[in-house]
């Protein structure tokens, strides 16, 4: 039985993509820190706890074609995201930053940039941890695929 064509990109590419947007991210993050020389808050530095590594790992495991790195992801990304949305919730709601204000650096509901009238840094971490899970679970699905073809 050949497999579609769709198919045998996914499973060659997800892991991919995926490690690019960590790649973008964390890079986008460093530029905005680093060079254009915005302060990060809390929530970012919790964001970039989580987004940081993925680099690494999922690096590692895309150059090796390990999907089972997977498991292990996805929890972080959660997380990440987690964070991310209530990080979104304090900008929208800046009542919000009370229930848990930031303790150091900038207040957690500063806006440094607003491209397009929505477009944040939190907003584009929140974006980068959703296509991330989306690319982990299509990989995900495509490796429960291929090891059901193997036991047939």
């Amino acid at each position: 039985m050949t497999t579609p064509l769709y198919e045998s990109w996914l499973k060659r590419y997800t892991l991919y993509f995926a490690w690019i947007v960590t790649l973008v991210a964390t890079g986008g993050s460093l530029y905005f820190s680093e060079i254009k020389g915005f302060l990060p808050c809390d929530l970012c530095w919790y964001q970039r706890i989580f987004m940081y590594p993925q680099v690494i790992i999922l690096g590692i495991a895309t150059y090796r074609g390990d999907r089972n790195i997977i498991k292990y992801l996805l929890p972080i990304n959660i997380i990440g995201l987690a964070i991310s949305i209530f990080h979104n919730f304090e900008i929208w709601f800046p009542k919000v930053g009370e229930l848990v204000p930031c303790r150091s650096g900038i207040p957690c509901n500063f806006d440094y940039l607003n491209w397009f009238g929505f477009l944040t840094i939190p907003m584009m971490a929140m974006i980068a941890f959703v296509l991330i899970i989306v690319f982990l679970l299509l990989a995900r699905q495509s490796n429960e695929s291929e090891a059901n073809e193997d036991e047939n």
